[in-house]
């Protein structure tokens, strides 16, 4: 089984993505895992208009690294990440986030989900084996609520919607290379996806809890976040389904 692994992802483009906004704290140890885990894989470091040293460390650690002259959030740093992998040919893009909470290890099991279901996107969900860091008790309220909107508006049962850690297929990869939500945008990228007609599923991984920086949501930002969001995936509903059609560039 392994050496069948082996030969598809030799004979397939894999690009990790990795945001990253002052992550000097962690950004070596991801690079590494990502080296250790996930050897198949290029590595391709967003560095998010940082201050500190996230960028020479991510170089120096042997990623690849594009330097954002400004921070333009989550949203803008991972779809960045998209328009390379579609300019470049990649057949499989991961978000890997660069605070050490997603686990290189489970991609393997992200890529055999993919092929097994035929998705357009595979979201690795903390809740669905329990295992590892969960979330803040006042976080999980959000997230419950997220998940009955979502699976409310699409149709399809989800338990993660705010999971950073997913893989997507060259359809997906065009898709956000051409659109994709600022800000917060991984609750709103399961509606996009669901509007144009592609396909996601949930693989459960570990995942650990951030091992240095600061997360972009502070307490006080949360009832923000919420409203935000609620209001963005409404919005985005209302927009007519249609067939997503990948350019022939990709």
């Amino acid at each position: 089984m392994l050496n069948q692994r082996q030969h598809h992802l030799n004979n397939n483009k894999i690009l990790a993505i990795v945001p990253a906004y002052n992550e000097e704290e962690g950004i070596e140890r991801v690079i590494a895992s990502l080296q250790k885990h996930a050897p198949y894989a290029d590595i391709l470091v967003i560095n998010d208009g940082s201050t500190d040293e996230t960028g020479q460390l991510a170089e120096n650690a042997g990623a690849m690294v594009l330097h954002l002259c400004c921070n333009l959030g989550i949203g803008g740093a991972v779809q960045t990440g998209y328009r390379y992998a579609a300019e470049n040919g990649y057949d499989y893009a991961v978000q890997i986030d660069g605070d050490g909470q997603h686990n290189p290890s489970d991609l393997g099991k992200l890529l055999c989900g993919m092929r097994e279901t035929g998705a357009d996107m595979v979201v690795g969900s903390r809740f669905i084996e329990k295992e590892g860091f969960q979330s803040t008790f006042a976080r999980k309220l959000g997230i419950d609520l997220l998940v009955a909107l979502v699976t409310q508006l699409t149709g399809k049962r989800i338990t993660d919607p705010t999971s950073g850690y997913r893989l997507c297929n060259r359809r997906a990869i065009a898709l956000f290379a051409q659109q994709y939500p600022t800000d917060y945008p991984e609750v709103e990228a399961l509606v996009l996806l669901d509007n144009c007609q592609l396909t996601f599923k949930e693989i459960p991984v570990v995942m650990n809890e951030r091992q240095g920086g600061v997360s972009s949501i502070s307490p006080l930002k949360s009832i923000y976040y919420m409203c935000k969001v609620i209001l963005a995936i409404l919005i985005m509903k209302t927009r007519k389904k249609k067939a997503w059609e990948m350019s022939h560039d990709t």
